[in-house]
């Protein structure tokens, strides 16, 4: 049982509300849900890499998507994430970058509405397990990088992660913003990311697709 599905039912059992035991459709929204909300102080990056994940994220990161270090999970504007200290936790990990530097397992630019069009079968499938995204999230980030790519917005993104996972599967987005999903799927978790003190505090949104 992931850590998602563990909280879950732990608020069953206090609220009584019934919330992920059984698949999600649309029309089981209720006005009674409310997504999983925490805060991780976690260390700085050791991945010398500007944007790279803070170290301890995918420790706690990967649960809340429901996956292990056994399963294939892909990385939207992944960058560097092969080089993630715990390599156990990167063994599996598929990354997608627009900067050919970061030798990403697909060279794509993700910010074009049309990004599939250019982008490999084995990439443009709605089979994925679940899904990380962690892209620039502001003009001066964007700056940092030199792929020549527009800045994709988090709705965006989010959009083209639910469109890639499986049915049932999950997404989740380290930004500034709190993305807002499609009918077709509904937000797990939001949770406070930061590194310390005089830091910026980022939101680890999930979401899950509808089956």
């Amino acid at each position: 049982m992931s850590l998602t599905d563990g909280l879950l039912r732990h608020r069953v059992r206090r609220t009584g509300v019934r919330s992920s035991s059984k698949p999600f459709r649309p029309r089981d929204v209720a006005l009674s849900y409310r997504p999983i909300t925490d805060v991780w102080i976690l260390a700085r990056p050791k991945v010398k890499y500007y944007g790279a994940y803070p170290n301890g994220f995918l420790e706690r990161a990967l649960p809340m998507i429901g996956a292990s270090d056994q399963d294939p999970v892909l990385h939207l504007c992944g960058g560097r994430t092969k080089d993630y200290p715990n390599k156990r936790l990167v063994r599996n990990a598929v990354t997608v970058d627009s900067d050919p530097g970061t030798k990403p397992d697909f060279n794509v630019d993700l910010s074009s509405p049309d990004w599939a069009c250019g982008a490999s079968d084995n990439l443009v499938t709605d089979d994925w397990y679940a899904i990380l995204i962690d892209p620039p999230y502001t003009t001066e980030d964007h700056a940092k990088y030199s792929a020549g790519a527009d800045l994709p917005t988090a709705n965006h993104l989010l959009r083209v992660g639910l469109e890639l996972v499986k049915p049932g599967g999950k997404v989740g987005v380290l930004h500034y913003v709190w993305p807002q999903p499609p009918k077709t799927a509904r937000s797990i978790a939001c949770i406070g990311v930061i590194v310390g003190f005089n830091n910026r505090m980022r939101c680890f949104s999930v979401f899950e697709r509808a089956v």
